[in-house]
């Protein structure tokens, strides 16, 4: 196991699923708050928001978000790294992904590159969004699909769209298509990454994501773990809830000799503040 603290993130509800789901799927400002705090107790670092509005469903409206993050502020204080989502899930158009940032500067946020910066158009855009994030000091994780995208993210970055010496960086492995990840799905992107000492995370769908996390630890790497992606332990039995996905996988890896980030430390690995 490589000697590097492990940032765990959980990822507890996503754009798609609800309720109808699983019952633990947080769906309210106040389901949210209790999830982090279960979740913190288990070995997170990092929480993953989706905010919904009233019905449910996906939003990226500003005000409700920022219910969101002073909810569970209230709840964890500053023991965990609140991330908010810029996904689009068929929704939104760039304008309201981008305005959600502007408007709230959150400590971090995600952000696919090919919504955000689809092609050569979109890059001086791109490029300025990302340059006041980081004067901002907000700290993103940028999610790529595949090998091939990694590489057109590392030209940018070599062409000064993306500012940071240093990105953080999502591998998503599988699909919810229903394409089940594995953890050899890893090894294309950081043959891709070409030794580059990047600070990156995975996240898998499919009951191997527990197995994902673990490869990504053993590599240098980190885990993004929850029911945006999974709700199944790896032999087939549907989790209780957020937390013991978590915790299966905090354990898994602290049995291997892996040290589990708390937030401050995850912040230090992820040079923020």
């Amino acid at each position: 196991m490589d000697a590097r603290p492990v940032i765990l993130c959980c990822a507890p509800n996503g754009a798609r699923r609800g309720t109808s789901d699983h019952s633990a799927i947080p769906v309210t400002p106040e389901s949210m708050a209790e999830t982090a705090k279960r979740c913190l107790d288990a070995g997170v670092s990092i929480l993953h928001c989706h905010a919904r509005d009233a019905d449910g469903r996906h939003s990226l409206d500003p005000e409700l978000n920022r219910l969101y993050l002073d909810t569970v502020r209230r709840a964890v204080g500053e023991e965990l790294i609140v991330q908010l989502t810029t996904e689009a899930a068929g929704i939104y158009a760039r304008d309201a992904q981008v305005g959600l940032v502007r408007a709230l500067q959150p400590e971090s946020f995600s952000i696919a590159m090919r919504e955000l910066c689809p092609d050569e158009a979109a890059e001086e855009e791109y490029a300025a969004l990302l340059a006041d994030a980081h004067a901002a000091g907000v700290r993103v994780q940028h999610i790529v699909y595949g090998a091939e995208e990694l590489q057109r993210f590392i030209g940018l970055q070599a062409k000064g769209v993306i500012p940071d010496a240093q990105p953080f960086m999502l591998f998503v492995l599988g699909r919810y298509s229903g394409t089940q990840a594995s953890a050899g799905d890893i090894l294309p992107f950081l043959q891709a990454l070409g030794g580059r000492d990047w600070p990156w995370m995975v996240c898998a769908f499919g009951s191997e994501e527990s197995a994902c996390a673990l490869t990504a630890a053993a590599l240098g790497g980190h885990g993004r773990i929850g029911f945006e992606n999974n709700l199944q332990a790896p032999d087939g039995r549907v989790y209780a809830d957020n937390a013991e996905s978590v915790s299966s996988v905090r354990k898994l890896i602290e049995t291997l000799g892996g040290n589990i980030a708390d937030a401050n430390t995850a912040r230090r690995v992820l040079a923020m503040g």
